[in-house]
This record gives structure tokens, sequence and C-alpha cells, in this order.
């Protein structure tokens, strides 16, 4: 649902809706295990969790490298996503968040989301933020930055735009009127009524073959 750009400040906004994502490239994933295969063990801190910043640095000045980052990550947190979606949507929620960093650059997603939400902010604001939080140098964060759509082209393409320019208070308003829109919708019910539908006739078919199927008492 959402896409984020970490060093536009908006790690804040979704944390507001919603708890972190599963951590699929923690030791144990099959993620975590290709990605040492690939990029060695320089890239893993000494708890065996990956260094992302050594990790970063290796992959967004060398496309080739970024790309079979993708190509390890991105199938594992499909599977995550869909998983707790699911059993969210069984839970009766009525939105589920994702957040997507690559949403628009790989437009995967994108027929699958019904809204789309990008946490903006001007191209010098993003930069120093990204400086700050990273400890980069300008040419390392222009670099990174770089390595993704602007922000601006995102907005365009997004349903809803969270400005986060400014002060904090002013974001956290903006988060909340978007949640209560999203509370008031009922764009839900047709997929949900389909779905309970489906497995109220497999459980009624199930039923029916049990009953053909074992013997009466």
């Amino acid at each position: 649902m959402r896409n984020t750009d970490p060093e536009s400040g908006n790690l804040t906004a979704p944390s507001s809706f919603a708890a972190s994502w599963p951590p699929v490239v923690q030791p144990g994933y099959p993620a975590h295990r290709r990605i040492v295969e690939a990029f060695g063990t320089e890239v893993l801190l000494e708890n065996g969790n990956i260094d992302r910043k050594v990790l970063g640095d290796l992959i967004f000045n060398q496309p080739d490298r970024r790309h079979l980052l993708n190509t390890i990550t991105h199938p594992e947190i499909r599977k995550e996503m869909m998983k707790e979606t699911f059993k969210y949507f069984l839970r009766g929620y009525r939105y589920v968040i994702l957040d997507i960093p690559l949403l628009f650059e790989t437009k995967k997603l994108l027929k699958y989301m019904k809204h789309t939400v990008v946490v903006y902010c001007d191209r010098d604001t993003q930069l120093a933020r990204l400086m700050r939080r990273n400890h980069l140098n300008r040419e390392d964060a222009e670099a990174r930055i770089k390595a993704q759509l602007p922000l601006k082209d995102k907005a365009r393409m997004a349903h809803h735009v969270l400005d986060n320019s400014g002060e904090w208070s002013v974001t956290k308003r903006q988060v909340i009127l978007l949640h209560a829109e999203l509370e008031r919708s009922l764009e839900y019910l047709p997929l949900r009524l389909g779905v309970l539908t489906g497995l109220a006739g497999i459980a009624g078919l199930l039923y029916l073959l049990a009953r053909y199927l074992l013997p009466s008492p």
C-alpha cells in the first residue's frame, strides 16, 4: 500500500499505523543464507545479522549487485507480505499497510494495491536527513537517492501523499486523517464477502463429501 523512502524521514509515518515488518533477512530465513553466499561474510554483524550499511554501500553504486540482492529478497518479502496480509484479513482488519521500498520502480505489486501512499519531503530535506541518519557524505547520499525514482515522480503516481517536510505534528495530523478515511471506506466489503462465500461453499462441499463417503452409523 505504501511506498517508502527511508531518506525522506518517513519511517515514523508507518509506525503510527502499525508494527514493523517481518525480518525476512534475519538468520534462519532462506534470504539470509543466500545473501551471505552472494556477498560474503563481510556483510554480517557479529551477531549474525545483516549489516545493512555495509550491504548498502556494496550495492548502491553497482546496479548488477543491487539487482542480485533484489532477486534474493523480493520473493521472500512477497511471501511474507501475502501471509501477513491474509492473516489480518481473516482477523477483520479493514486495511493492511505494506511498506514497499521499490513499489513504483518495479511495478510488480501495484496491481494488488487498492491505495498507494507516498511520504514526501523536498529534495534538500531528503538529502540532509539521509546524510544525518546514515552518517554519509553528500556524494554517497546523492548516489543512494538517485538509485530510486525521485520522490516528486512517486508523489504524482500515488493515491495519497503525506508531506513530511516540516514538523512531525503536521505529518501526524495527515496520518490521522488518512487513517480515518480508510476506516470509513467500505471498499473491503466485496472482497471479504466473496472470500467468506467461497469458504462457506468449500465447507459445504466437504460436509457433503464426508456424508457420502463415510458409512452411516
